[in-house]
């Protein structure tokens, strides 16, 4: 069976039960999960919601992205999925999980992984603050 058991975005609600379904496997002893959720504030001013804009090759490029963590930790399964379009403070963002055949293991994939995707995938938040202004956030 394939490591990489899910990487796509979506337009939709993600689900985190979802996520834990695609990486469970006998095979893993442990199973690490990370959510991003929509914040109330950044850098001290009040957040009202953000968008989320993706270059067409952003999916190719998660997988891409899995694959490499994929082949630096011993993962059983690794999964990732990212909201493209406007959300509201609260909203599930991004979920991406690891299982492996140890925590610990789980713990450093699902981390590489999210910092990983935040650093190369090209997906651009676009954050809109209380008074009607706005600014693209890690777009450069």
């Amino acid at each position: 069976m394939d490591t990489i058991r899910l990487a796509e975005l979506r337009d939709t609600p993600l689900s985190v039960d979802e996520v834990l379904s695609a990486v469970a496997d006998p095979e893993a002893g442990g199973v690490a999960v990370f959510v991003g959720a929509v914040r109330d504030h950044d850098q001290g001013r009040d957040v009202v919601g953000l968008g989320y804009s993706a270059h067409p090759s952003a999916e190719a490029e998660l997988r891409r992205v899995a694959e490499k963590i994929a082949a630096s930790f011993s993962a059983t399964a690794l999964a990732a999925v990212h909201r493209v379009g406007d959300l509201a403070v609260g909203d599930v963002a991004v979920v991406v999980a690891a299982s492996c055949p140890h925590r610990g293991e789980a713990f450093d994939a699902c981390r590489a992984l999210i910092d990983e995707l935040k650093r190369s995938v090209p997906i651009w938040k676009h954050q809109l603050y209380a008074g009607g202004d706005s600014e693209w956030v890690n777009s450069a």
